[in-house]
């Protein structure tokens, strides 16, 4: 059974967002001066570097980005099973696809999704299955246990 336990709203998504894109950034552009020797921001290899960040990291650490870790946020699946990659490339790669290809009105619904839905969840978490919570993760495993 599906079930959405102290889903986290827009304000504090975009911090944790925010402070994942300074936190991340500014290593992987020193990391690439270094080999380098040159900044582009453009650099495909910075963009790989944070895809691989964004959709690995939450799959090795409890839903848990840096940013999310700070705000005290995290992903987790409606269903309460295990974050996967299925469900980080959904929420990640298609969403993008999607947001890229409606030139950002779906990004622009998924917005307001999050600030009025109850449950707070967005076009790329329905996609995948998701939502962001301010749940530990022994919470989701003691409310999941109960529920079951």
């Amino acid at each position: 059974m599906d079930h959405v336990i102290k889903p986290a709203g827009f304000w504090i998504r975009l911090l944790g967002n925010l402070l994942d894109g300074v936190i991340v950034s500014i290593p992987l552009t020193l990391i690439v001066f270094l080999l380098t020797g040159e900044v582009n921001e453009n650099d495909p290899v910075i963009s790989i570097l944070g895809f691989i960040y964004t959709v690995a990291v939450p799959i090795l650490w409890s839903g848990y980005t840096i940013g999310k870790r700070i705000v005290g946020v995290r992903i987790v699946k409606v269903n309460g099973k295990k974050l996967g990659i299925g469900a980080m490339l959904l929420r990640v790669l298609v969403a993008g696809i999607v947001y890229s290809l409606t030139l950002g009105i779906a990004l622009i619904v998924s917005l307001f999704m999050v600030v009025f839905r109850k449950d707070k969840r967005s076009l790329h978490d329905l996609m995948a299955g998701t939502y962001v919570t301010y749940a530990k993760p022994h919470e989701m495993e003691d409310k999941h246990t109960v529920a079951s």
